[in-house]
């Protein structure tokens, strides 16, 4: 077997132990939607090999719905490990604070896009040009909050021990290395596209390697915030919940006719 081969089987065998491990752990329960994540990519890399190998011709389509697919999924999972995180906290917080969430994640998104394209993007079609700044996008926001919650861990109350903190760490690694090989490509030669290409796959192997040594062991179980992060989110939860007030009553109601009290 060729090294990329065999890469790929080890993949496939990892992410397969990893879908498994889930499901025995029942962490569906806590992370529903990493478990579709993980599921996908195991059900995509499967798919993906069978098109290359018999159905070349239709490959850029499957590509691109795939890479749409997966950065959805992603998404959604930076958004469930922030809310799972304020687990301590949800009773105190209002129903809204999801939304928040996922908007602020969405923001900072948003704010990365103008920034991704390290690739010489323009040799390539606008579709291409627009995938490649896509996974790029989402490759640096799986590091900026793998580090930000690596860095907030003492506050939050979290280790490594957390499903959240072990399921950003494997993301973040990733993320890094691949977000490295994409920068030296774009100073590489063509030639050298495979042999980097392996690193990304081999990191990837790595990073579910440790999911599967993390989700074999029993999750810690999960401590309240410190007292300053309590304070600090019940403040942010008040001030939202104040500027709401004032808005509403400031609003005129919309039945009320001119000169009634």
């Amino acid at each position: 077997m060729s090294p990329d081969s065999i890469l790929s089987f080890a993949g496939l065998v990892t992410e397969a132990a990893v879908v498994g491990l889930l499901i025995h752990r029942r962490v569906w329960r806590t992370l529903p939607v990493f478990c579709i994540y993980s599921t996908w990519a195991l059900l995509s890399d499967g798919l993906d090999s069978v098109v290359q190998r018999y159905f070349l011709s239709t490959y850029l389509t499957v590509y691109f719905v795939s890479v749409v697919v997966d950065s959805i999924l992603q998404f959604g999972v930076l958004v469930e490990l922030a809310w799972s995180v304020l687990r301590p906290m949800r009773a105190s917080l209002s129903r809204k604070t999801l939304w928040v969430v996922a908007l602020l994640v969405l923001a900072v998104g948003a704010a990365i896009w103008p920034f991704s394209g390290m690739h010489e993007l323009h040799r390539y079609i606008p579709l291409i040009r627009n995938l490649v700044r896509l996974q790029q996008t989402v490759s640096i926001l799986r590091i900026l909050f793998f580090l930000a919650l690596a860095a907030c861990s003492q506050l939050l109350s979290i280790g490594w021990r957390d499903r959240e903190l072990q399921v950003a760490t494997g993301l973040g690694f990733y993320s890094i290395a691949s977000l490295a090989v994409q920068v030296a490509q774009s100073h590489q030669g063509m030639g050298q596209y495979s042999d980097l290409n392996r690193i990304v796959v081999a990191s990837y192997v790595c990073s579910l390697l440790y999911w599967v040594f993390s989700f074999a062991t029993k999750e810690a179980e999960r401590r309240d915030f410190t007292p300053q992060m309590q304070n600090f989110l019940l403040a942010v939860a008040g001030a939202a919940r104040t500027s709401r007030s004032v808005l509403t009553e400031s609003t005129p109601p919309k039945n009320r006719k001119p000169g009634q009290m």
